[in-house]
């Protein structure tokens, strides 16, 4: 079984949108393998549009460029990518989109691809919180037991610190 095909069995029905891109970086790349449905919900496109596209086609003028080239240096180096993206649905409205993207290795340690957890977050009302999204929190949030595997894994956690195990969080 390969991790896409686990990724496809658990992932399916995760209100949280899950992208698998191949491991390909510089233009045209990374192409999509596989994308969930709430992904597809996210983007506003049917899941046969997305398969073998680049996830590039979410962006537009308000993606900004210095996030656009974090994110391509923590890839290009096989490193992790947390943050927060302007993109655009297929009919053309924005939203922002918090993105974890990590990568996925092979036993000796190759990276053969990436594999990326996106919800939509709007700005919080009055002061930040210190530790998560700090400025935004998510539009829906999941409390099923495959949320509690993410939050385990440190999805959408902020800092490494983020990442050891600790009492509840409510970030997904």
């Amino acid at each position: 079984m390969t991790i896409v095909e686990i990724i496809r069995a658990f992932g399916r029905d995760l209100p949280v949108g899950i992208v698998i891109t191949d491991a390909s970086i510089e233009r045209p790349g990374p192409t999509i393998v596989y994308a969930n449905s709430a992904f597809g919900h996210l983007v506003g496109r049917d899941l046969n549009e997305i398969i073998g596209q680049t996830p590039r086609f979410m962006q537009g003028k308000e993606t900004r460029r210095a996030t656009l080239d974090a994110f391509h240096h923590a890839l290009r180096v096989g490193e992790r990518f947390h943050g927060f993206l302007t993109n655009y649905r297929a009919d053309g409205t924005k939203y922002r989109a918090e993105i974890d993207c990590r990568p996925l290795s092979n036993v000796p340690g190759k990276v053969e691809g990436f594999i990326a957890f996106e919800r939509e977050v709007v700005r919080r009302i009055g002061r930040p919180f210190e530790t998560h999204g700090g400025r935004y929190e998510a539009v829906s949030t999941s409390n099923d037991l495959l949320g509690d595997a993410l939050r385990g894994l440190g999805v959408f956690s902020s800092s490494e610190a983020d990442l050891r195990p600790s009492g509840p969080k409510e970030i997904l």
